[in-house]
């Protein structure tokens, strides 16, 4: 399969259109790889450790010519691009390695089997329907039912388990000994949905990057709300999505192994 062909399948699946206007879905950097046998390195951030992977790989005799990521490298256009600056040395390393960069953001947000939904399935909910809908079947995050329906603490353990976040972070409660049946899930910065979650009769909200009056937001509208980091919500989707291209017979796919969550945190604390 071409590249141009992989990227033609994806955005039938998702397609670029369905972005927010803020966002900036699509090709980053297109260095003339659309006709070549495609080879894909899937990552949650392209950053210039990943770039780094990708160049060793391709080296020691893979065949990689894309960076497909979700978060995009662009948001905002540059008003230089120069030697040293993350951006600028992305784009010479692209051109000179002949590999792309090529994202799917808030389009694969809102997709069956799209970052939501993954992790949905991450979780075994059932009867999942998006807690924003965008258009029929499709919409951001996902609200849906444990069977059987678990205590918060039991929850809780379950996220640890399967997201393997470095902390997890939780509303203060009474009662860890609560049962949760029906809980809504975003994965990346979903705190803005506090509302909507509010709307589906979900009792608890996982999601990432909340700030303290956002936990107030939600014990005042009655949601637990979980921050399991934005790395570990995401991450799951790259890992689907790697399973995708390898079922398309690439001739080369692999997941980043040196994608960053960016963050630590101190044993001792």
């Amino acid at each position: 399969m071409k590249v141009t062909d992989l990227i033609a399948w994806f955005e039938e699946w998702a397609n670029p259109a369905w972005q927010e206007k803020w966002d900036n879905c699509g090709w980053q950097v297109e260095p003339g790889v659309l006709n070549e046998d495609a080879g894909a390195l899937v990552c949650l951030t392209p950053t210039l450790t990943v770039m780094e992977e990708a160049i060793n790989l391709k080296k020691t005799g893979h065949p990689v010519n894309l960076i497909f990521a979700h978060h995009p490298l662009i948001f905002n256009p540059p008003k230089s691009l120069r030697t040293g600056d993350a951006i600028g040395e992305m784009v010479r390393l692209a051109f000179i390695h002949n590999i792309g960069i090529s994202s799917a953001h808030t389009n694969i947000a809102q997709v069956n089997d799209g970052t939501a939904d993954v992790l949905a399935q991450v979780l075994n909910l059932q009867s999942c329907s998006p807690i924003v809908p965008t258009q029929p079947g499709l919409g951001y995050g996902r609200v849906g039912v444990l069977q059987p329906c678990l205590s918060l603490q039991e929850l809780l353990e379950k996220i640890k388990s399967c997201l393997k976040p470095p902390k997890l972070i939780f509303s203060p409660t009474p009662d860890l000994n609560m049962s949760v049946e029906k809980i809504a899930v975003l994965g990346g910065s979903g705190a803005g949905f506090i509302q909507s979650v509010s709307k589906t009769g979900a009792t608890v909200y996982l999601t990432s990057d909340c700030k303290f009056h956002q936990f107030q937001e939600s014990r005042d509208a009655g949601i637990i709300l979980v921050d399991a980091g934005h790395y570990a919500t995401e991450r799951p989707a790259c890992e689907a999505l790697a399973a995708k291209f390898d079922s398309l017979n690439l001739d080369f796919v692999k997941l980043s192994v040196q994608d960053e969550d960016f963050r630590q945190f101190h044993s001792s604390f």
